[in-house]
């Protein structure tokens, strides 16, 4: 895959500090690339173990281990919310009248455990929400996820549930959702659950000494320097015991590509460890979205895709240009990680870098379309 590896050069020698690619067909890694330097100021070359922040492909596997709950039948997609988290009972909606006058208005619809799933709840991503910062300060800079449910129940939503599509804190509500039906904490679930048995080692909210070492700098690209500038840390990590569902967990090209993988194989990795079921990747890989919500889900790189359960998956060859089949489905990350799952093809493929404004609408679909050229 030659044509794969001058691309990733081709990003690296742009804009991106380092860029590296797994490809997995049929249970075989058939190629595998890395380029660029981990630490631009002492030009230190990526190395393998490296670790780095996946922030929203978090997404995927925290809404894995809300499925694994449905699965086991202690909840159901049309499930009222509130009949796990009381404090969603009775929620008030933020509405801007005609005259230009903001109103708020009790919900008419209640939240519904699937719409945390399809981003439709009503919720914003406001991590600087005054209830939410209220409830930092009052655990002391701790807020485990039982609070911060409690505090975003407080904020108005945005717009009925179920009626719009809004990228939003919803994942980070599902964690909180699976600490309370399973009981034990976010992190301790998915590690006793899903990352231990498929011996994933280097995934998690928090790092050990060791791991810490293996951290790799994040860069931020500033258009007015004409160059990438250290910014390390997590914007979204708003406690010091917030396991974030939307964008916490740290990992590695390695490690996460074992837990991509068996999304591949129907949910089961190669050596037989099953997360969920066929039946459950499909449903997640089918389009949630309505004639009413999908004029909201318009982002450049995604044309042609609708939304699963917290998963883009690909509806429409003709919209958007890609060479993947329909049903290849994943997710992406702030610093421009992106995940590739095609079960139809037995195609997984892990992207990492580790840059803000990431560049993802011009790499992302590129990428896909050379792995698929080349398969």
């Amino acid at each position: 895959m030659k044509a794969l590896s001058d691309f990733i050069d081709r990003l690296t020698s742009w804009r991106i500090p380092w860029a590296e690619v797994m490809v997995i067909h049929r249970n075989e890694t058939v190629f595998r690339y890395r380029s660029g330097l981990s630490n631009l100021e002492e030009e230190t070359p990526i190395e393998e173990g490296r670790i780095f922040r996946m922030y929203s492909m978090t997404k995927i596997m925290t809404c894995v281990a809300a499925l694994r709950l449905v699965e086991q039948g202690k909840m159901l997609l049309n499930d009222p919310l509130s009949a796990y988290l009381p404090e969603f009972a009775q929620m008030n909606v933020r509405k801007r009248l005609p005259d230009g006058r903001v109103v708020f208005e009790k919900a008419e619809k209640p939240i519904l455990v699937r719409d945390l799933f399809t981003m439709t709840a009503g919720l914003s991503y406001d991590i600087g929400s005054p209830s939410i910062q209220q409830a930092v300060e009052q655990t002391e800079g701790k807020l485990p996820l039982r609070a911060f449910a409690e505090a975003l129940a407080k904020e108005p939503l945005v717009f009925e549930p179920g009626t719009r599509w809004n990228y939003s804190l919803c994942h980070d509500l599902l964690a909180a959702l699976v600490e309370v039906v399973d009981g034990r904490r976010f992190g301790a679930y998915i590690q006793e659950e899903i990352t231990g048995p498929l011996g994933m080692r280097d995934t998690g909210f928090d790092l050990s000494a060791e791991q810490l070492s293996r951290l790799v700098p994040q860069y931020e690209y500033k258009d007015e320097l004409g160059k990438p500038v250290r910014k390390d840390g997590n914007g979204y990590r708003l406690g010091t015991e917030y396991e974030s569902g939307g964008a916490g967990l740290l990992s590695t090209v390695s490690d996460y590509a074992l837990f991509l993988n068996a999304l591949t194989n129907k949910g089961t990795s190669p050596d037989g460890v099953r997360i969920v079921s066929p039946a459950t990747i499909d449903l997640m890989r089918t389009d949630h979205l309505t004639e009413r919500t999908r004029g909201d889900f318009g982002w450049e790189q995604l044309k042609g895709y609708g939304y699963g359960l917290g998963v883009r998956t690909h509806v429409s060859q003709a919209v958007s240009g890609s060479l993947s089949p329909l049903g290849e489905f994943g997710w992406s990350g702030a610093g421009g990680c992106m995940a590739i799952v095609d079960p139809d093809s037995g195609l997984t493929v892990m992207y990492a870098q580790h840059l803000l404004n990431n560049q993802e609408p011009y790499s992302h679909p590129r990428l896909r379309n050379i792995v698929y050229a080349n398969l």
